[in-house]
């Protein structure tokens, strides 16, 4: 290894705390140096290349170093690079709040944030305070999905029922209640997509007793991402959906991951032909190049908190870079882009193909089970007969020396690529996939 390199790993390591991460792993496998990237692709220290066949951490839907959306940003930054939103506004992003508002022509109120966690706690905080506002003081408890993931800030913690994420702050969370059983598919085929009539009996049971007292269900719609890539039925999308209108109590839908054609829709509330009541955007909404979100919510919502200042009903929420010039500019561009080049079809061409190369890997490797898709994410299980193996992060090293980042969430293997990929970039995946799976001794 060159010199330069190797002093810039071991100040890595000496200096660096990478993000979700127990260090001590990196005392074996060292951090790939990155140079540029492309595409489906980044470009590494020695020359070589490795396949992006998570969109980095489901951020890069229209791939790296698209030439539109630098181009936009160029643009942006020959004019100004931030401006305080308190009290100003500017053409960048009145355009893109306008664009947004037409996802789900009811959520036409736009408020920003940074990142993808900080929108479910808007959402959090907005419809506790809206409930205060119309007088339900008692609507002050939170229900979210077993198995979800909303975020490592504490209210969005407080939402999510994975326990590693989670349990070494409970002293500092609210109680939320978990909503089970989840009638998972494998994907838009299962009979279950279209009628879970009988899971369903069982969660309104569950969920009678908070009729009175819920403020709002917290949901990943459709695809549960951290939870282990887990898809789970349109019909149950939808009864929730009219259970929670029955009752006077919101639904946040965190789009974090899903928005922006992932699931082969814009949206994946449009799977059930639903509207949330607040929708939250993130990771795909600049494609990945900077840090931004925004939660979307209706004038119903709106008109609660606006009044005079002496009332007391100002939702006093900032980020300091919310809204940031730059960052709008690029999501401006990624719509445009979206819109141009069809990509939602795109992505459910592209989740046929992912499908159906996922099925191969699983026939010829004979380790890996649960094969499941939507859209542009297919996914599979690994047979691990050893509970303690970290044997989702041995294929992980392994695929990382044969040229493809697929980081595997526990024992589940899956593909989030760019939903730009092409054929031969799939195919690639798929080859490296299927020898870095031979390659780990069962």
């Amino acid at each position: 290894m060159d010199k330069v390199i190797a002093n810039l790993i071991n100040e890595d390591i000496q200096h660096f705390w990478h993000p979700c991460a127990q260090m001590k792993d990196y005392e074996t496998l060292k951090p790939v140096v990155v140079t540029g990237a492309s595409e489906s692709y980044i470009h590494l220290h020695d020359g070589s290349k490795i396949i992006d066949g998570i969109s980095s951490w489901w951020c890069k839907s229209l791939g790296h170093n698209h030439p539109r959306l630098k181009a936009a940003l160029k643009q942006q930054i020959d004019k100004f690079e931030h401006v305080m939103l308190a009290h100003t506004t500017n053409e960048t992003i009145v355009n893109l709040s306008a664009k947004l508002a037409q996802l789900m022509p009811a959520l036409n109120k736009v408020f920003y944030a940074s990142d993808g966690a900080n929108a479910v706690e808007i959402a959090i905080k907005m419809s506790l305070h809206a409930h205060k506002l119309h007088g339900n003081n008692h609507r002050k408890h939170f229900l979210a999905l077993s198995n979800s993931y909303h975020g490592e800030t504490l209210g969005a913690l407080s939402v999510s029922d994975l326990g590693i994420y989670r349990e070494a702050y409970q002293e500092l969370l609210f109680n939320s209640n978990f909503i089970t059983p989840i009638p998972y598919v494998s994907g838009t085929h299962d009979p279950l997509w279209n009628n879970c009539e009988t899971q369903w009996q069982q969660v309104e049971a569950m969920l009678t007793p908070f009729k009175d007292s819920a403020a709002a269900i917290v949901i990943e719609p459709i695809l549960q991402g951290a939870g282990g890539m887990k898809i789970y039925s349109q019909d149950f999308l939808r009864r929730l959906r009219t259970w929670t209108q029955q009752h006077g109590i919101h639904l946040i839908a965190d789009e974090i991951m899903t928005g922006f054609g992932r699931s082969g829709k814009m949206l994946a509330c449009e799977h059930a032909n639903i509207q949330p009541d607040f929708l939250c955007l993130g990771k795909g909404l600049t494609s990945g190049w900077l840090p931004m979100s925004a939660m979307l919510t209706s004038d119903k919502i709106y008109d609660l908190f606006y009044d005079d200042y002496e009332r007391g009903k100002s939702f006093l929420h900032s980020h300091t870079f919310a809204g940031n010039a730059l960052a709008a500019s690029v999501a401006l561009e990624t719509l445009a882009i979206m819109d141009d080049e069809n990509i939602c079809q795109k992505a459910t061409t592209l989740g046929e193909l992912l499908h159906k190369a996922m099925l191969e890997v699983a026939e010829k490797t004979n380790r890996l089970t649960n094969v499941r898709s939507i859209g542009a994410m297919a996914a599979a299980d690994l047979i691990n007969d050893d509970p303690t193996r970290r044997l989702g992060f041995e294929v992980y090293q392994q695929a990382m020396q044969l040229g493809a980042l697929v980081r595997p969430i526990g024992n589940t293997l899956y593909w989030l690529p760019p939903l730009t990929m092409d054929l031969a970039t799939l195919e690639e995946l798929q080859k490296i996939t299927t020898n870095a799976i031979m390659a780990v001794n069962f």
